[in-house]
């Protein structure tokens, strides 16, 4: 069984402990809230501003109007979307993420030394950078939509993008080293994005979409965790509040 298996079974395994469905339903809620409030006051806005924008006036331009305001309409309810899985993933990372990572490196991970540094500033400066490359790129690719299959692909990507980028690095802080964390990023660079992209097809299931956040904080937690404990090979253990270097047993 592969690694990103194990990390899914783990994370449906941990969902039978009730109190996590706190954690999950949070942002979620929030999510849905600030959704339903920029569908009421802004979503009518956002098509006007639409249409008047490329690409939705090349298709205006070419004697397909209507069609240039369905697209704008999609494309608003895909922004107020986007809107809302971004502050649901803000909210996970940044106030969820060190609630779900202490419970499960105590229950789960008991063995694994804390040799990170668990900053609230540090994690929160790098959600909220990523969430500005991650809008920035999403802008910047809007004209690609107009290319068949990447309408359908781009979100996608993007939202898998900035789910990996935020929770393969908020998973390690606590636990791994820089190095460590450089490391394990870059060596699981595939199965965390292949993490990424089932997280970003689940956001456009319905009533499923606004809990990925939380989901995706879970899975990335225990499969960077289980890969930090593989990679140091018993090497580091814990003992009561204060980490130990042992020589490795090879």
């Amino acid at each position: 069984m592969n690694a990103l298996t194990v990390a899914l079974l783990r994370s449906l395994r941990t969902l039978g402990r009730g109190r996590v469905w706190l954690l999950i339903f949070a942002p979620a809620l929030a999510g849905v809230l600030l959704c339903i409030g920029l569908a009421i006051f802004l979503l009518d806005e956002l098509n006007a501003l639409l249409v008047a924008l490329p690409p939705f006036t090349w298709l205006a331009g070419w004697g397909a109007l209507a069609l240039a305001k369905i697209a704008a309409l999609l494309g608003g309810w895909l922004v107020i979307l986007s809107v809302a899985f971004v502050v649901a993933l803000l909210l996970a990372a940044i106030l969820v993420m060190p609630l779900l990572l202490e419970d499960l490196a105590r229950s789960d991970y008991p063995d694994l030394a804390r040799l990170g540094r668990d900053s609230l500033l540090a994690s929160t400066w790098h959600s909220l950078s990523a969430v500005g490359l991650f809008l920035l790129g999403w802008l910047v690719t809007l004209p690609l939509w107009l290319v068949p299959g990447l309408a359908f692909f781009l979100p996608l990507f993007w939202m898998a993008w900035l789910t990996r980028r935020t929770f393969a690095y908020d998973a390690l802080t606590m636990h791994a080293t820089d190095e460590e964390s450089r490391q394990l990023r870059r060596r699981h660079a595939l199965p965390f994005w292949l993490l990424g992209m089932l997280i970003a097809l689940l956001t456009h299931v319905p009533l499923i979409g606004l809990l990925t956040p939380t989901l995706a904080a879970l899975a990335y937690t225990h499969y960077a965790l289980e890969a930090l404990r593989q990679t140091r090979q018993g090497a580091v253990i814990s003992l009561g509040d204060s980490p130990s270097l042992l020589e490795s047993a090879s």
